[in-house]
């Protein structure tokens, strides 16, 4: 059964002007800044932070909560090793099963986040 969707583009450009270390560490968890600290091409870095952003969105409105009982950094969208991102948390149930997809363009990163209850 579906518990909730959520979906969210964001402007890379918008990103871009608030990419400071402030914004960094209030949006990126601690696994997630060891990789953002690794990439040394700053569209990548843009990008990753992007796309990071717009999912932690997407959960937040999957959820139907805003960052007041979460924050961002409850959350760690990480990679397996094929590439597909996964979600990272404490917050969901063990009956709760976490999709997501991650997509960006040099101007956007999208994302959408599925909660299923199993």
């Amino acid at each position: 059964m579906i518990k909730g969707i959520g979906i969210d583009l964001v402007d890379l450009n918008r990103i871009k002007t608030l990419m400071n270390d402030r914004f960094i560490t209030r949006v990126l968890s601690p696994l997630e800044k060891v990789i953002f600290d690794e990439i040394t091409n700053e569209q990548k870095k843009l990008e990753y932070l992007g796309g990071r952003f717009a999912a932690k969105e997407a959960i937040f409105k999957a959820i139907g909560e805003g960052p007041g009982d979460t924050n961002y950094v409850d959350f760690s969208v990480l990679n397996h090793e094929s590439g597909k991102p996964y979600i990272k948390t404490d917050f969901f149930k063990e009956n709760e099963k976490l999709h997501i997809s991650i997509s960006h363009t040099s101007e956007y990163a999208i994302a959408y986040v599925l909660i299923e209850k199993v």
